[in-house]
């Protein structure tokens, strides 16, 4: 079965190499850009992959929503099976994509949009046919957790950890998606999809790493408190979804403070499974081309779908989750909050709030930036 790749970057190459030397499946045409056609199989014109009969299945590698999503959709459109592992791709026109696959009778995986080679949406998939999904999330971004492990072990402030990531190859020259949060978001994103048949693409909260520095780390220490940037997805009691990306601070006996360099540490909780925790690599050339591999073969045995046609974009509501929170901020802006305790240190003031809904902490710190003033704020793992 011949396997047709878009893209040949870090994980393209990796899915190449991989079907050279899987039983049953073999490299086919790859696409690349213009001017960029060094190889006999290698081609500028989409139309050699999706005319070609001998092609079974394609992996989508090249990231974005376009031209990915035009490419997605005419290989789906010729009745051939997609996987990607382009959480922007999925997160913006799953539900499109999905609607084209059921017409054509294509497969559509994406397990390897979330978390890498960690089985996390192929598992979830299979728990929500036979469980109730209450929660998801985790740890769903090696990048971050590669920089506040460093920040936090060995001492490097923010700059310097960021350098170090991407002198390792975990950071993009513009890391902005994953600071930000907006990666982790976008794989909560798709874990809604998977496990509720919901996408959430409006009032998500989301806060990344940005703000935290190396007096805040060695505050944190002080308490023994470790942070790791967490998502958070489920259902209230009146089945509305909640979905967020925030810090989070939990205490170093945690699981969490366990997950060291670019880890990731995803989970769910099953009405009768339980707590169930999935560790391990989140992304890189290897483990993310085994992940489409794996979808791959998930084809050949017969899967066809992780999201259906009729997957609502419905808008998160972050008003009934609670939290407390640790908070940094400047001194004459501290009346915005309600604190348990507070600690003044000139004209800064670091604190520990009320509980009070996350939405409106991530509120108070937007207009606080708003402001021109700078702060940090983590929830406390209770």
């Amino acid at each position: 079965m011949k396997v047709a790749i878009l893209g040949f970057g870090t994980v393209g190459v990796g899915v190449y190499e991989m079907l050279e030397k899987t039983p049953g499946l073999s490299p086919g045409p790859v696409l690349v850009r213009a001017g960029k056609v060094d190889a006999p199989y290698k081609t500028d014109d989409l139309d050699r992959i999706v005319s070609d009969p001998s092609v079974w299945a394609v992996c989508e590698c090249m990231g974005g929503v376009e031209p990915a999503f035009t490419y997605a959709a005419a290989v789906l459109k010729a009745g051939k099976h997609l996987v990607t592992s382009n959480k922007a791709l999925v997160a913006a026109k799953g539900p499109e994509l999905a609607a084209l696959a059921e017409a054509s009778g294509a497969g559509f995986l994406f397990s390897a949009a979330c978390g890498g080679a960690i089985p996390f949406l192929h598992n979830l998939q299979l728990a929500a046919e036979s469980d109730d999904i209450q929660s998801l999330g985790g740890i769903l971004n090696g990048t971050t957790n590669f920089m506040l492990d460093s920040m936090q072990t060995l001492g490097v402030d923010y700059a310097d950890a960021l350098r170090e990531a991407q002198a390792l190859g975990y950071a993009e020259a513009d890391p902005t998606a994953d600071v930000s949060g907006m990666d982790a978001l976008r794989k909560i994103m798709l874990g809604c999809a998977t496990a509720y048949n919901l996408l959430p693409t409006e009032g998500l909260c989301r806060e990344g790493i940005e703000s935290l520095t190396a007096a805040d780390v060695k505050d944190l220490q002080s308490r023994r408190l470790v942070c790791r940037l967490l998502g958070r997805a489920g259902l209230t009691d009146s089945g509305r979804l909640f979905a967020y990306i925030q810090p989070v601070l939990v205490p170093d006996t945690a699981p969490e403070s366990a997950v060291r360099k670019n880890f990731n540490l995803a989970y769910y909780v099953g009405k009768n499974a339980g707590l169930i925790r999935l560790m391990g690599q989140g992304a890189g050339r290897y483990p993310t081309a085994s992940a489409l591999l794996r979808d791959v073969c998930d084809l050949r045995r017969g899967a066809r779908s992780m999201m259906r046609a009729d997957c609502q974009r419905v808008e998160a509501d972050n008003s009934l989750p609670v939290c407390r929170y640790y908070v940094r901020l400047p001194k004459d802006k501290a009346d915005a909050l309600r604190f348990e305790s507070l600690i003044e240190d000139g004209e800064t003031v670091r604190g520990i709030t009320d509980t009070l809904p996350v939405i409106r902490m991530h509120a108070i710190a937007e207009k606080i930036r708003g402001e021109g003033c700078k702060l940090f704020f983590a929830a406390l793992e209770d």
